[in-house]
């Protein structure tokens, strides 16, 4: 482990090693618990002692920098007391109450949002998290289109639901590929590994979108009601889109009458540096899904900000559907104190700072040094390093989707990392940099370092 690092002023203390109470926890776990995404015999949770700021630790006094953000939602780090009195302060007034009524913490939730999306996007549909948002926007775009067919991108991530999953591009969707009819994909714009042949972004824009036109055409455009992407893919790969693709999005969408849905779950609230990465290009979506930075995780809360036009459809006809949960008291007080705590602190432009002056500089001063990172992209605190076996040839550091031995590279390049104290967040043959929005520049910096240390055990299986 590298030595600890003085404490920032969202952290205290961790409590003393306790290695019994950490395997009793696991005890339970590896008992009881059914985990996502996982075959559960193969699978070593770390049993998680407490976090704050941009750290976390384990019982036996292991302490991580969080280089994962948990899972990209913690843009204001773990433990901020502003969020937690609110959350504390609303369980004592009124800790739920169903969803069909007006509550004071749900309508300054939706208030608050809607000060801060896009356009006209000024009417919010809660829900309990980023998939579920995703499919009732895809519900609210069937219905006000009349259409069946919805045209997602290969390389994205839109949620484990039977719609979001069916919609989702990676290899999670395969074993859930019979669950929803009318899904489309197409390919989206990726200049380092482009499926059009392109040298250039501007090449790799133009035929993007002209392979998407090609798709609607031959889809029949009154067959599809919605076409969604994720603004800045997450999960994927973090890759920016060329100037002028979402634009062109837009216009064709427009043209066809088709409504444009834009994925904010993971890129939203401050991630991008901007309160929503849609401002970077300029660019209003018919709907807009959030979740995760909208509280930082620190209650479940997802969403749905809606346009003018789809709300209309809406005002004498029964929208078909619902949840229990819709704009939870706790999560809804949770996300108010949150976006407060990110205007007051400045975090939406830390982000941005974070992402210009250090994590960007940094981490591309690391390409420079290391064989092993093909690419370096990103913005704000949303980065991803590429790395290969080959640099001439781009070929990935292992293959795609790679299992067991065939991922060894990547799994000893993780491993380094937990080693000096960092947590990365490792996909395929990408690790993303993605830590709290509002980290520290020292805090940053060793990151940077403890990646530093982890990418010469990746250069070793390069050629």
């Amino acid at each position: 482990m590298i030595p600890p690092t003085p404490l920032s002023p969202h952290e205290t203390s961790q409590v003393a090693p306790d290695p019994q109470a950490g395997a009793a926890v696991k005890a339970a776990d590896r008992a009881h618990v059914f985990h996502s995404w996982s075959a559960q015999e193969l699978i070593d949770p770390l049993a998680v002692a407490g976090a704050e700021g941009s750290y976390f630790w384990d019982y036996d006094g292991n302490r991580y920098l969080d280089f994962a953000s948990g899972l990209v939602f913690t843009n204001i780090g773990y433990q901020h007391p502003k969020v937690v009195a609110a959350i504390q302060e609303q369980a004592g007034r009124l800790a739920t109450f169903a969803p069909a009524f007006a509550l004071e913490a749900r309508s300054e939730a939706a208030r608050l949002i809607a000060e801060r999306t896009p356009g006209d996007l000024d009417k919010v549909f809660f829900t309990n998290g980023g998939a579920e948002a995703v499919e009732n926007a895809i519900r609210m775009a069937r219905v006000h289109t009349g259409r069946p067919k919805v045209l997602s991108a290969y390389r994205s991530y839109h949620g484990g639901t039977t719609t979001a999953i069916n919609l989702t591009g990676d290899p999670r969707r395969w074993a859930n590929d019979t669950g929803a009819a009318g899904v489309v994909r197409f390919w989206a714009p990726f200049l380092y590994r482009s499926p059009f042949y392109a040298s250039t972004e501007e090449e790799e824009c133009a035929r993007a979108l002209d392979h998407l036109e090609s798709t609607i055409r031959y889809e029949g455009p009154a067959t599809i009601a919605a076409v969604i992407l994720e603004t800045v893919p997450g999960t994927a790969g973090i890759m920016t889109p060329p100037p002028g693709y979402l634009a062109g999005v837009r216009e064709i969408c427009d043209r066809y009458g088709i409504v444009f849905v834009a994925d904010e779950v993971m890129a939203g609230f401050g991630r991008t540096g901007k309160w929503f990465a849609t401002e970077h290009f300029d660019v209003v979506p018919d709907l807009l899904t959030f979740a995760k930075g909208v509280n930082s995780g620190y209650v479940p809360l997802g969403g749905v900000a809606i346009s003018g036009a789809i709300a209309e459809t809406f005002a004498k006809r029964p929208f078909p559907g619902g949840l229990t949960y819709s704009g939870h008291p706790l999560a809804c007080a949770a996300a108010v104190a949150t976006i407060e705590v990110m205007a007051e602190e400045g975090i939406v432009e830390q982000a941005a700072r974070l992402g210009e002056n250090v994590l960007g500089p940094g981490l591309r001063d690391l390409a420079a040094r290391h064989p092993s990172v093909g690419e370096v992209r990103g913005m704000g605190a949303f980065w991803a390093l590429e790395l290969v076996r080959d640099r001439a040839t781009r070929e990935p550091l292992v293959p795609y989707n790679a299992t067991g031995e065939a991922n060894a590279p990547m799994a000893a390049f993780a491993a380094e990392c937990r080693k000096n104290g960092l947590w990365p967040f490792v996909n395929m043959n990408r690790t993303h940099a993605v830590p709290p929005c509002n980290i520290t520049e020292a805090e940053a910096k060793e990151g940077l370092a403890a990646l530093d240390a982890a990418l010469a055990v990746a250069d070793e299986h390069t050629v």
